[in-house]
């Protein structure tokens, strides 16, 4: 039987936690009817690891959820349809409880998640500063785009020209993590980047091969090793 999980109620009140989560799932749905997410808890932990494989080349999107009720007690090991889980989270909008839906095959991503602890604090920016750098980035990539004479504005030329910006280093960053625009990026188009005007951290971790970029809406990891991954989406 599929155990049933309920959220400890966010800052922004009631059902907050779930619209979080919805907006989360309607995002990777968006870019792909077909998307999967990775649910990770323990026994006994109040929070539920929701992971992600958006289309930006070698990187995962990773969700924590506060649990409460009987969620905690129950461990968490599945591969479902991010589709499917978004239906059923409409269920607990109101404090209730929503049943986790049936797992399916999973691609290769699911099992190779990141460590749950081990992570080492590299450095900490602010907010306005990595917005503002994914944003100069994303005009840079549509004005050079623009300036490319038709015939060359190949899928292979876009594509190319992605690579090219988002493999440059985070300005700034630690030596010897790997952190990328790739990254950046990544967290921008997922909406995990603090809103303009608001004056919160972001942080960069490191764990063995992995780094990631932290904020207090979501994170964004990926593997030294293979943070260099094409990437198979422009820009947004």
């Amino acid at each position: 039987m599929s155990p049933r999980l309920g959220f400890a109620e966010a800052d922004g009140g009631e059902g907050a936690a779930e619209a979080e989560l919805a907006a989360f799932l309607g995002r990777l749905v968006r870019w792909d009817k077909a998307a999967v997410v990775r649910l990770r808890s323990a026994a006994g932990e109040p929070a539920l690891g929701v992971f992600g494989h958006p289309p930006f080349g070698g990187v995962l999107a990773v969700k924590s959820m506060a649990l409460r009720g009987g969620g905690v007690e129950e461990q968490v090991e599945a591969t479902v349809s991010a589709g499917e889980l978004l239906e059923t989270v409409a269920e607990a909008v109101r404090g209730g409880e929503f049943e986790v839906p049936r797992s399916v095959t999973g691609p290769a991503w699911a099992g190779l998640l990141p460590p749950r602890a081990g992570w080492r604090r590299e450095a900490e920016f602010e907010g306005g500063v990595v917005r503002e750098l994914a944003g100069r980035v994303v005009a840079e990539f549509r004005a050079r785009t623009e300036a490319l004479v038709p015939e060359r504005r190949t899928r292979a030329e876009l594509d190319g020209l992605a690579e090219e910006l988002w493999r440059r280093p985070l300005p700034a960053g630690p030596a010897g993590t790997a952190v990328t625009l790739r990254v950046v990026h990544a967290a921008h188009a997922l909406g995990f980047l603090p809103a303009e005007g608001r004056a919160e951290a972001v942080a960069v971790l490191s764990a063995g091969s992995w780094v990631r970029l932290r904020t207090a809406y979501g994170s964004v990891a990926t593997r030294a090793a293979s943070g260099a991954a094409g990437l198979s989406v422009s820009p947004v």
